[in-house]
């Protein structure tokens, strides 16, 4: 069964809610607690060691209501099940949409279970110093050679479980900026080095530049035949990569049916496997699983993914707000939003619905941020004050994985703080001068981990991949294409081309 291919402006739904939009439109927040008893727990509950808080948003409880019967009647159910069951969703490409088959261990699939299998040997060998550069060392440094999805993810990852590494320092290349190459690796010893090669096609253009360039460094100062020793790949293409000078035995697959900026489950994520450790990485994969089980499971009204999803739609749709704030307060989460612009913008950025029609509403959502609480010393003031209302997710900890008490207790005092600031504002107070007049009323979600684990991570990482689809099958787009991608790369190469001539 091929996804439903519904225009969500015509259902009854939208309709109601466009009509409830204009009569909720100057209900204040502090209104609707001081209306609704019992808001905050009837709009909040706990999964697991998750919670989340969404009772600070511009909604009723018939807003919420009207949110859900919009997914009912998008057929967002049978858009769940034809993902988990493996029809061809990202139709315009042929593919089928399955990287939650890279983390269910229940039912995995063989060559997922291989290359699990396979990167749990590799790791374990590089980790304990069995495996040798050419000159007999034990590798000290790995380098991962990609750009986009085969960078942002694996690097997101990497840095956020950093409390969990081992004694390997990992580096991320990506950006075909040489400079940004060569500071790289005049860090690095040739001999104690490994280079990680992650293109699915093995021929994309800033990877095999970057690649290229890395080779002609180590063979410089080491030899040739050392390629072997210190170059691995993961790739779809083999015969490239061994064209490369990389031995078959060491290189991992990719599969059509995985997405690049949802590919760290896979081999990709071969780098944070090898800096945490295999049992962490695959703690990551449970984690993720609990969550895809969950978003599968789980009757809407308690669904942490589609109730964020619905609730951005009503922001971006009705509201007209266009971007999201993601706020972590969590220094380890510095580069989780620069993964989530990659995730929701590649993903959601169309203007063509699944029918082959120009959509004439908006679609995807601008994402930005930054960790709290550098965020508050630096753009809050525009939320707090300024004329555009944009909605934010609070992530926070409730343990500190160093157990720094103080410290954790002002971290999130700040967080509750600047949620709470948002929400309510100086609504119903007198102040001296309008200077210093709040007027709150700004939404945001509070979404409350007990602590950062490879596990945690897991959910939380997977909780955004299944918001972002969920938006898609309301909006009616594909959202596992890219082929506005696609086409910046064709005018690059034709621009090379012709400055070559």
């Amino acid at each position: 069964m091929p996804i439903p291919k519904i225009n969500p402006t015509t259902t009854n739904a939208w309709q109601k809610l466009e009509a409830h939009f204009e009569a909720i439109y100057d209900v204040h927040i502090q209104e609707l607690f001081a209306s609704e008893k019992g808001r905050r727990k009837s709009m909040s509950f706990v999964w697991e060691d998750v919670s989340l808080d969404y009772s600070k948003n511009r909604i009723s409880a018939e807003t919420f209501q009207l949110l859900l019967q919009l997914a009912e009647e998008c057929k967002l159910k049978e858009a769940i099940d034809a993902q988990y069951n493996g029809e061809t969703i990202n139709e315009t490409e042929g593919r089928a949409v399955l990287h939650t088959a890279l983390r269910d261990f229940k039912n995995l699939k063989p060559e997922v279970e291989a290359a699990l299998e396979k990167m749990r040997d590799f790791s374990e060998k590089i980790i304990s110093g069995d495996w040798k550069g050419h000159t007999g060392k034990a590798i000290t440094d790995i380098v991962n050679i990609g750009v986009g999805g085969s960078s942002l993810g694996p690097a997101m990852t990497t840095e956020a479980l950093s409390f969990y590494k081992n004694h390997l320092n990992i580096h991320y290349v990506s950006n075909v900026d040489g400079d940004h190459v060569m500071e790289t690796l005049k860090k690095l010893d040739p001999e104690t080095t490994l280079f990680i090669v992650v293109s699915k096609s093995f021929t994309t253009q800033e990877t095999l530049t970057n690649a290229n360039t890395i080779r002609k460094w180590f063979v410089k100062n080491i030899s040739e035949t050392a390629i072997a020793n210190h170059f691995v790949a993961v790739s779809a293409n083999n015969t490239e990569a061994q064209k490369f000078g990389i031995s078959e035995d060491n290189i991992f697959p990719m599969w059509d049916w995985v997405g690049g900026r949802f590919s760290l489950w896979s081999a990709v994520g071969l780098s944070t496997c090898c800096s945490v450790g295999y049992e962490h990485f695959e703690a990551l994969l449970k984690g993720a699983h609990a969550m895809d089980e969950h978003f599968k499971d789980t009757s809407f009204d308690k669904n942490m993914p589609v109730i964020m999803a619905m609730l951005s739609v009503w922001y971006n749709n009705f509201f007209q707000t266009e971007t999201e704030m993601v706020l972590p307060y969590s220094q380890y989460l510095s580069k989780l939003v620069n993964h989530l612009q990659q995730a929701v913008m590649e993903s959601n950025g169309k203007s063509i619905d699944r029918n082959g029609a120009p959509v004439e509403y908006q679609t995807g959502t601008v994402i930005w941020g930054s960790t709290g609480v550098n965020a508050q010393h630096a753009f809050m003031q525009l939320l707090h004050q300024g004329t555009k209302l944009i909605p934010t997710d609070f992530i926070c900890f409730e343990t500190s994985l160093y157990e720094v008490e103080e410290h954790q207790e002002k971290l999130l005092a700040n967080c509750y703080a600047q949620a709470d600031a948002l929400a309510k504002g100086t609504f119903g107070k007198q102040v001296e001068n309008n200077f210093k007049r709040f007027e709150g009323n700004s939404p945001s979600n509070m979404l409350k981990i007990e602590k950062l684990t490879p596990n945690s991570l897991g959910k939380l990482i997977a909780l955004y991949e299944h918001k972002l689809f969920v938006q898609g099958v309301i909006w009616n787009i594909y959202s596992y294409d890219q082929w506005g991608v696609e086409l910046g790369k064709k005018m690059a190469n034709d621009i090379l081309s012709k400055s070559r001539i």
